[in-house]
């Protein structure tokens, strides 16, 4: 199959550091070149690909102190691929929905994920004139805000099973990982270990929207004994961050679309403890991989209670869920029907 990969300029393809879904758009691609497909990526010049790489913007957007203006290099994106739709069986869209206008005139086979949330008002007479468009939701939680827009399926997100190895026995101390923003609560995490008397290490970037979030709210918090604030790291260093703690700490105030974050910590042997919100429900089985809850003091008698979990039958359901195989044959079996469908349509205009 000739695919197309279509994926956001913030972050290269993989990125450099923190980044979600241009991570998944690579371990996708790759996965696909793998399986024998013929896959050309639309991506920034920096970006490190199996596949055959289109570069548009020459760096990820957000390092490119220089660039001002992110949304000029996705409309030119948009228009590179629709100059060369014919090439490919069906082109996979990643950069949420600026390409809707386009697609829809042109009677591409097309599929676009949708990464992120979905709970904003300003979505719903969108998502109403543009329902004809296929979309794939990342978790079930994820549609809930857009129950009758076209969606052709869900799909769990996918590592290389290799990619993180495991560990069988854990250090001291609790991991968080991801973002310093307000609906990530490292605040809440912070309040677990402490309340513990445990090590809290924290690997989180800071983006500018949240430094002053960070400089009011959090950073006041890291004037304690049990508290380590890592700042962000790239992907050689999750191995041994994740794999080396006692669990995960994903203390999340947000409909959470999916979080990557709990899978690597199941693919290292790590169980997780996570607040209920968006996907959590679906991506953790209590008791076998971790445990879900609603308030601190759950969360602090769950972490308490941690060491009832067997690390290894959380390997386990790494393997069997998230592996980055079943994410791109699951996508493959989508492409086949998006491009039927399209065929199907076009026959009778």
């Amino acid at each position: 199959m000739r695919i197309a990969e279509v994926a956001p300029l913030f972050e290269s393809v993989p990125p450099k550091l923190y980044g979600g879904t241009e991570r998944v758009v690579a371990y996708l691609t790759d996965e696909l070149v793998a399986q024998g497909h013929d896959v050309t990526l639309f991506a920034s010049g920096d970006s490190d690909t199996r596949a055959t790489l289109v570069p548009v913007a020459p760096n990820a957007l957000r390092l490119d102190l220089s660039c001002r203006d992110h949304l000029a290099w996705h409309v030119l994106m948009t228009e590179m691929v629709a100059a060369r739709m014919t090439d490919f069986d069906v082109v996979h869209f990643h950069i949420s929905h600026v390409h809707f206008p386009i697609v829809r005139r042109l009677g591409m086979r097309h599929v676009t994920t949708l990464h992120g949330r979905l709970d904003m008002p300003e979505l719903v007479p969108f998502f109403e004139e543009f329902a004809d468009i296929p979309v794939i939701s990342i978790s079930d939680a994820q549609r809930a805000p857009l129950p009758r827009i076209n969606w052709v399926d869900t799909i769990y997100h996918g590592l290389p099973d290799r990619l993180l190895r495991f560990h069988p026995g854990p250090n001291e101390y609790l991991a968080f990982l991801g973002r310093i923003s307000p609906e990530k609560r490292a605040d809440r995490a912070i309040a677990i270990a402490t309340a513990l008397g445990w090590p809290l290490k924290i690997a989180a970037k800071v983006d500018r929207a949240d430094a002053e979030y960070f400089d009011e709210v959090i950073r006041p918090l890291l004037d304690n004994p049990f508290v380590e604030f890592i700042g962000e790291i790239g992907e050689a260093d999750k191995n041994d961050f994740l794999g080396n703690a006692r669990a995960l700490l994903f203390p999340i105030d947000w409909p959470e679309p999916f979080g990557l974050v709990m899978i690597e910590a199941l693919a290292c042997g790590t169980p997780v403890v996570a607040f209920r919100g968006g996907s959590v429900d679906e991506i953790l089985e209590p008791g076998v991989t971790g445990f879900v809850v609603d308030s601190i003091d759950e969360a602090i008698e769950a972490t308490h209670c941690i060491q009832m979990i067997d690390r290894r039958a959380c390997r386990r359901a790494f393997e069997r869920r998230f592996t980055a195989r079943r994410m791109a044959e699951q996508h493959l079996e989508t492409y086949a029907r998006v491009i039927a469908e399209t065929a199907a349509t076009a026959a009778t205009l």
